[in-house]
C-alpha cells in the first residue's frame, strides 16, 4: 500500500445519519473513513451504526458497504477478499487489484465477543487479508441494553439489573485483544475515542501489514451508559486514565507499545459520572464491587505496564 491511499478530501461518513448525540460508535465510523480513504469495503452486521447509518434508501457511507447479519461480518469480508484475490489472476488492466482495496469489518462487541466470535475465528484462522475493528460499548445498545460479554462487573443493564438481589453484571469483561492474538495475528490494538490520532494511526498501520489485524476501540454510549451526551470524549479518556481500558500494540503476541500513566486515577472518577454505575455509590454493598472494579485497573497496570515510574 501506498500512503495516496489514505488521501482524501471528502467526507467519507457523511452528517445527517440517525445516531445519538454523543455517540462514540459514530465517532469511531468518522474516523476509521478518514484514516482508510476512498478504496474500502467495509463489511458491518447489524448493530447501532447500520440501523443508524443506512436507513433505506439512505446511506451515510461514502464508501463500499456491504450489511450482513449479526454473525457472519468476518466471514463476509473475508469471501470478498478472497473473491478480489482470486480476480487479480485474470484481471485486466484498469482494475482494482487485490492490493488496492481495504478490506475492513466496523462492528459492535455484541457481534465480535459473542455473536460473530466463531465467525472472526475463522476469518483468523484462515488469514484472510482484513482488518477487524470492533467498536466497544459494552452492551447490545440497539437491541434494549442487555448485557454483552464485554460488559464490566457492577454495570447495570436491562439483562443485569441492579436492584435488591443484584449489583448489576456479575462476570468479568471478555479479553478480546488477548483471544485475537493468540490466533497468531501480527498486529492487535486497542484504542479509545478520545485519541482520535492514535486510533488512526493504529488503522493505517494496520492496513500496511497482509493478513487478519484486529483493532478495539472504546466507544461511549449516552444511552445505555446513563451519561450527559458531552461528557462522552471525558468518559473515554478517564477508562485510559484510571488502567481500566489500556491503550496498547500487540505484535506476533508481544506487547510492544503502551500508554503510560504517570498518575493514575481511582475507578470511581470515571464511574461516578455513569448512570449505570450509581447503584454502586448507593447501595449497601456497592463498595465491594468498586473495590474489585479497582483490583482490575491495578492488575492491568501491572501485567501491561501502564504506570509510569
Amino acid at each position: 500500500m501506498t500512503e495516496d491511499k489514505f488521501k482524501h478530501e471528502e467526507d467519507l461518513f457523511c452528517s445527517g445519519h440517525r445516531a445519538c448525540p454523543g455517540c462514540g460508535a459514530a465517532l469511531t465510523s468518522k474516523l476509521v473513513t478518514e484514516a482508510t480513504g476512498p478504496q474500502t469495503i467495509l463489511s458491518m452486521p447489524t448493530g447501532c451504526m447500520e440501523v443508524t447509518t443506512t436507513p433505506y434508501p439512505e446511506s451515510a457511507w461514502g464508501i463500499s458497504w456491504i450489511h450482513n447479519i449479526f454473525e457472519n461480518s468476518a466471514a463476509v469480508a473475508g469471501g470478498i477478499e478472497t473473491a478480489y484475490r482470486s480476480f487479480d489472476k485474470r484481471n485486466k488492466e484498469g482494475y482494482m487489484n487485490h492490493e488496492d482495496v481495504n478490506f475492513v469489518v466496523l462492528a459492535g462487541d455484541g457481534a465480535t465477543f459473542d455473536i460473530g466470535i466463531r465467525s472472526l475465528s475463522g476469518m483468523m484462522e484462515r488469514g484472510h487479508d482484513v482488518l477487524y475493528i470492533c467498536y466497544d460499548n459494552e452492551a447490545y445498545m440497539n437491541t434494549g441494553i442487555q448485557r454483552s460479554s464485554s460488559t464490566p462487573i457492577g454495570a447495570a443493564t436491562t439483562t443485569s439489573p441492579a436492584g435488591k438481589e443484584s449489583f448489576g453484571e456479575d462476570v468479568h469483561k471478555k479479553d478480546m485483544p488477548s483471544i485475537a492474538a493468540a490466533h497468531g495475528l501480527e498486529y492487535v490494538a486497542t484504542a479509545s475515542v478520545a485519541y482520535p490520532e492514535d486510533f488512526k494511526k493504529k488503522v493505517e498501520k494496520a492496513l500496511e501489514i497482509e493478513g487478519p489485524k484486529y483493532i478495539q476501540i472504546f466507544a461511549p454510549c449516552p444511552r445505555g451508559w446513563r451519561h450527559e451526551s458531552k461528557n462522552s470524549i471525558e468518559i473515554a479518556r478517564l477508562v485510559v486514565e484510571t488502567g481500566l481500558y489500556p491503550i496498547f500494540e500487540m505484535e506476533n503476541g508481544k506487547i510492544t507499545n503502551v500508554k503510560k500513566l504517570k498518575d493514575r486515577k481511582p475507578v470511581e472518577e470515571y464511574l461516578k459520572v455513569q448512570g449505570r454505575f450509581k447503584h454502586l455509590f448507593e447501595k449497601e454493598g456497592g463498595e465491594e464491587v468498586l473495590e474489585e472494579l479497582q483490583k482490575i485497573a491495578d492488575s492491568n497496570a501491572e501485567k501491561i505496564g501502564i504506570d509510569k515510574e
